[in-house]
């Protein structure tokens, strides 16, 4: 069941919800971060069906968060890599990550880690300004002047 637009909102939350905010979509991209880029690598891994894989797919292409390489002619068949755009989003699956470690049962199945260290990261709020770390009960306002 398709869901219904809320890009028309004036939220960027609502905006990029129009792109990425469809279920399984988040865990396409993850599985293009871990580097498995094959459409067949990624049906695989998730269980997601052909149909609903190919259409997510398309989302990302026109939404520019990935971008298709052809790696074969006959029959043409592509890899899926991350553009600038769905390279940024990394932080937010981080995020999402933490918060699901942290509030659904279940052991964690994914670390995200830095560099060659392998060392733990995780996702935080920093003031713009100061640098400082906001705490979990920031606030959304308006606007910022």
């Amino acid at each position: 069941m398709k869901r219904s637009s809320v890009g028309h909102l004036p939220c960027s939350i609502a905006r990029s919800l129009d792109v990425v905010g469809e279920w399984w979509t988040p865990v396409i991209l993850r599985e293009i971060f871990h580097g498995h880029r094959r459409f067949e690598r990624i049906l695989d891994r998730t269980g997601i069906s052909r149909s609903i894989l190919t259409e997510r797919l398309g989302v990302l292409i026109d939404g520019e968060v990935v971008r298709q390489e052809r790696y074969q002619d006959r029959p043409a068949r592509f890899e899926y890599h991350l553009t600038e755009r769905g390279q940024e989003l990394l932080p937010v699956l981080v995020a999402l990550m933490q918060w699901g470690d942290k509030w659904m049962p279940g052991e964690p199945e994914q670390v995200a880690v830095h560099g060659a260290a392998q060392h733990a990261v995780r996702a935080v709020l920093t003031c713009v300004e100061c640098g400082e770390v906001e705490p979990t009960d920031g606030r959304f306002t308006e606007s910022v002047s």
